[in-house]
């Protein structure tokens, strides 16, 4: 070669290096999957229908909600569908497991151990060795089709492969069919999360099937004498292996038919070669990574990084064939044109951090996710709230598909339909369920309404805003000012007194109130995480805690209160740094908002800590679920530096990147580098963005697609000319709502000076003014009981009210001071300033029936205490949404109460009213015993009640366990013993936990 060849060579050897710059080098899938990531580790290709991984998990547990846990030393076998970072199980869909001579549809006997040391993992790829057979296990996959390799010991002529579709979920039907001698089909409906789940595949082996039996209720045999209408839960092909060659297996898998699993695995696996899959699947993921560059020595930091950026490339979920064919939320099969379909919408999750980084690097992809949302809608009157498998899942709260239309919107990502789209969005702002109908009434949802009721009424708030943008966009005016004014719905719950906020109920605060209690008011959190929870109106909330110095404080005092948790257990919260807790989503905003004070150097020392603390390449790299991708892009944007802390907005908060160099390509060639040159000993003096000075610590959408570069000042610290240290607001970011004119709704050029005045004349106000307190002690009395009626947040002068249960209006009784009320009353108050008034408050109160005195001997669960002592007397029956709290809750212990009647009366007719929710740990009791005394001392058993009502029905229901006297009898007491279950059993997933008993209303005749 000569010396100008062996020149050209070098030249083009080190620009392919530079060109084909390895990132999946730096992709560990193992982590998360220790701890509570509930990550896996197996073979995906970005956006997959396949996710091959092993299956250490079969009993659905919570930390096994991917199939595989890290601290487990078990495989059960290798399945084609699993969920990334959920927090319920399901998928884990047509297991296969190699073996060897043994034969067993019992996946104790065909499992096997494995050692970590022996197992490895990267992006699209997955390897280990079966330590029972000592059977090399290797995985990779296409979009549609799984790709297995089993290298089995030379020693061994017969190789054996166990198919099972009974795995983990409730499987509803399956059956499989023998098409040729190396060509299986078969399909599987199960129900987990999912309530009905299809998916249709086909196997192809590299040899001939030798031998063949099918899984008959749960024995194996011989195919040729299986009955048309029996269905086969399974099957083992036995091959030669006398050939020392590797057995190969791809699984083509479709949510239509065993068809479209045919046509998948012709058109994206044709041929045997594995390796090539394998270097396609990594050349695929490279593609992938390379959207976002950043540069750093660290090799464990960028593999934090890239690691988390594969996260978030993991879900939605691919839910097409290759002929466009899907499943659609009717369970009908469609056919998409001008789109792709998706599945795995965890919308409470992705909303906040993920999409809004799809709406940077995954334009295109955003269209096809809404575009699904809006075929989703056309099938089932539905956007997606939590979407699996074609199944809406109901789980979570908000419904914040509203969230990322309007995102997408704003960021200049077109709506194909906008008819339908608004059609849609306005549909779920008005659901039927959920306690949406009692907060577009009242603008916020009180205890009495709905669980989770200061959560639900947040983020309703929240999405009402996003569909005020919407509608802004779409010149509809009206529709604006509406929900605007429901955006506002977070003033009803603000306690000015404490800072905090808080439950309402029956037209009053909760009390007592802890705001560090985990309970029924709030999702997944407290009163701590979820008051910072206003991202699209932080100047409202800042002025309603008095002040950018008092928020600050407040901010200041989440971080470092040594208060711990108290009440309900929820594992959820994890991460905690004082009661921010990082590992649930409702905190993921609240260190960037130390910018709406003025103070950006606070959310980049917490934001750093957050990063080198909580993350890491480990299993337990994660300190909370994955969440199918959240946790992960919360860390991808704040590596970077910027944070969508109101997604809706065009907005990106800022804090200050880990990296020194990171480069984001965007779809059109384009790209935007952030650069940070960080000297030690100094703070952030403010950005420069393409050599000009940035006057504010936030960045809009359409600076990074139209400038070059983002870099940072610094000065050295405590220096006086930092601007950043002082508080005139000039450099925080935006976020509020204000006053509308017909200016800020609808483009007035069009529109005449008059006609412009007419219209805005025209307009309501859309400031909304919180609904009043009601103020009493308690709901329950025995003689009287005095009301106040109390504004919050809010100046005015006119509180109006009725007492009989009537519409207040501006000529109904003015309220000056307390009064008292002596017999059933309802209470309705309203606020009217101008032509504006508030919501009316509602409160009822109830004069006791009876004058019985109650003591309950059992230790009430302060989260479920409902009225006290007299809750059995109230006359107000607990329904079956307990977490209303109308019930009393025991646990550990039996229930035990006895009821003073004042006087000897004559007796025929005793009963108390019990509930269960299998699922939330709640039995009914294994008996009720009712006893009668004169003394207070010497108690005779009337009759035992045994409970008839298994524990394994999760259907909620109620009981009244009751005994007629065949004879009056006269006494003064009554005690009431309930048993309680005791441990809850082996199948349930709180196994070795005491069950709870819930007990309310008792009646004696």
């Amino acid at each position: 070669m000569s010396k100008n060849n062996i020149l050209i060579f070098l030249v083009l050897l080190i620009y392919t290096s530079f060109s084909q710059q390895s990132f999946t080098q730096y992709v560990n899938p193992f982590v998360g999957t220790g701890g509570h990531g509930h990550t896996f580790p197996g073979a995906v290709l970005p956006f997959g229908m396949v996710q091959l991984s092993p299956d250490t998990r079969i009993d659905g547990s919570w930390d096994g909600c991917s199939g595989y846990h890290y601290s487990d030393t078990v495989i059960y076998g290798f399945t084609h569908t699993h969920l990334s970072g959920t927090g319920c199980s399901d998928w884990g869909d047509i297991l296969l497991m190699p073996m060897v001579d043994t034969v067993s549809v019992d996946n104790k006997i065909y499992s096997s151990t494995f050692l970590h040391k022996n197992e490895t993992a990267s992006a699209g790829y997955y390897k280990v060795l079966l330590d029972k057979n000592n059977v090399n296990v290797e995985l990779t996959s296409t979009l549609r089709t799984g790709i297995h390799k089993y290298t089995f010991p030379k020693t061994v002529k017969k190789a054996i492969v166990i198919l099972d579709l009974l795995h983990r979920d409730k499987t509803l039907n399956c059956n499989i069919r023998f098409l040729d001698s190396v060509t299986i089909s078969g399909f599987r409906v199960s129900e987990a999360w999912a309530k009905e789940q299809h998916i249709y595949f086909i196997l192809k082996f590299n040899k001939p099937i030798k031998k063949m039996e099918y899984a008959l209720n749960k024995k194996f045999k011989k195919y040729l004498n299986v009955r048309p209408q029996e269905k086969a839960e399974g099957a083992y092909f036995e091959f030669d292996n006398t050939d020392e060659k590797p057995l190969l297996v791809k699984v083509g898998i479709s949510l239509v038919n065993t068809d479209g699993a045919l046509k998948n695995l012709n058109t994206e696996a044709a041929h045997w070669d594995f390796d090539k899959y394998k270097q396609q699947a990594d050349s695929c993921w490279n593609e992938q990574l390379q959207k976002i560059e950043v540069q750093d020595d660290d090799k464990n930091k960028l593999t934090t990084f890239y690691t988390s950026l594969y996260h978030c490339f993991i879900h939605p979920s691919l839910s097409m064939d290759v002929d466009n064919k899907y499943r659609g939320r009717d369970n009908q099969i469609h056919t998409a044109v001008g789109f792709t379909n998706y599945s795995v919408f965890s919308l409470w999750d992705t909303y906040r951090a993920v999409h809004p980084l799809f709406t940077l690097i995954e334009r295109n992809k955003t269209s096809d996710f809404i575009n699904t949302f809006l075929n989703q809608y056309k099938q089932s009157k539905r956007f997606p709230m939590w979407e699996l498998s074609g199944n809406e899942t109901d789980c979570m709260i908000g419904f914040h598909a509203t969230s990322v239309i309007a995102d997408a919107m704003a960021k200049g990502i077109a709506v194909s339909d906008s008819i339908l789209m608004y059609d849609g969005v306005k549909a779920s702002a008005s659901y039927s369920n959920f306690g949406i109908p009692i907060f577009n009434k009242q603008s916020f949802l009180q205890v009495d309404d709905e669980a989770e009721s200061v959560s639900k009424s947040l983020e309703y708030a929240y999405d009402n805003w996003c569909l005020a943008q919407i509608a802004q966009r779409l010149n509809k005016p009206k529709d604006v000012i509406l929900y605007t004014k429901l955006a506002q719905g977070y003033k009803n719950l603000y306690d000015v007194n404490s800072g905090f906020m808080r439950p309402r109920k029956n037209g009053n605060w909760l009390s007592p109130f802890y705001p560090n209690e985990i309970n029924n008011h709030f999702t997944e959190g407290n009163s701590w995480q979820y008051s910072f929870y206003v991202p699209h109106d932080m100047e409202n909330l800042i002025i309603l805690h008095g002040g950018k110095q008092n928020f600050e404080k407040k901010l200041d005092e989440l971080f470092t209160t040594s208060q711990k948790a108290i009440g309900r257990e929820q594992v959820d919260i994890s991460g905690l740094i004082g009661q921010y807790a990082h590992g649930n989503e409702p905190s993921h905003h609240i260190a960037y908002l130390y910018n709406f004070v003025g103070k950006p150097q606070k959310t980049i020392d917490k934001v750093n800590k957050i990063c080198n603390e909580f993350y890491n390449n480990t299993p337990n790299g994660l300190i909370g679920n994955e969440d199918c991708g959240q946790m992960s892009a919360w860390y991808v944007f704040s590596a970077m530096g910027l944070y969508p802390v109101c997604p809706g907005s065009i907005q990106y908060v800022l804090g200050q990147p880990i990296f020194k160099n990171i480069k984001i390509n965007f779809e059109d060639g384009k790209s935007f580098e952030i650069e940070n040159n960080h000297p030690q000993n100094q703070e952030l003096a403010g950005y420069m963005l393409n050599n000009r000075k940035l006057n504010r610590s936030a960045i809009s959408h359409y600076q990074i697609l139209s400038n070059k570069k983002l870099s940072y000042l610094f000065l050295p610290k405590g220096d006086t000319t930092n601007k950043f240290q002082k508080e005139n607001g000039i450099n925080t970011p935006v976020s509020k709502i204000i006053p509308l004119t017909l200016n800020a709704s609808i483009n007035t050029k069009i529109l005449y000076p008059a006609l412009k005045k007419k219209i805005e004349d025209k307009l309501p106000s859309n400031t909304l003014i919180p609904a009043p307190i009601i103020k009493a002690d308690g709901q329950i009395f025995k003689t009287n009981l005095e009301i106040a009626i109390q504004i919050i947040n809010y100046e005015t002068s006119t509180i109006v009210y009725t007492i009989d249960g009537t519409e207040p209006t501006k000529t109904s009784s003015i309220y000056f001071k307390p009064f008292k009320i002596d017999s059933n009353t309802i209470i309705k108050a309203k606020i009217y300033n101008g032509k504006d008034s508030s919501a009316t408050s509602e409160a009822k109160f109830y004069k006791l029936k009876y004058n019985y005195d109650v003591k309950i001997k059992s230790t009430t669960n302060t989260q479920y205490s409902a009225n006290g002592n007299n809750s059995l007397i109230d006359g107000l029956n607990g329904d079956l949404n307990w977490r209303k709290g109308n019930w009393l809750g025991y646990q550990y212990q039996d229930f035990e109460c006895v009821i003073d009647l004042k006087s000897k009366k004559n007796i025929s007719y005793l009963s108390i009213n019990c509930l269960q929710d299998s699922r939330s740990w709640i039995l009914m009791p294994s008996l009720i015993s009712f006893y009668t005394s004169t003394d207070n001392k010497k108690f005779t058993l009337i009759e035992s009640v045994n409970n008839n009502i298994k524990p394994d029905d999760e259907s909620i229901q109620i009981k009244n366990f009751e005994t007629y006297l065949t004879k009056k009898i006269n006494v003064r007491y009554v005690k009431i013993i309930a048993k309680n279950f005791g441990k809850l059993p082996e199948w349930h997933q709180g196994k070795g936990d005491n069950a709870f008993i819930f007990v309310d209303e008792l009646e004696i005749k």
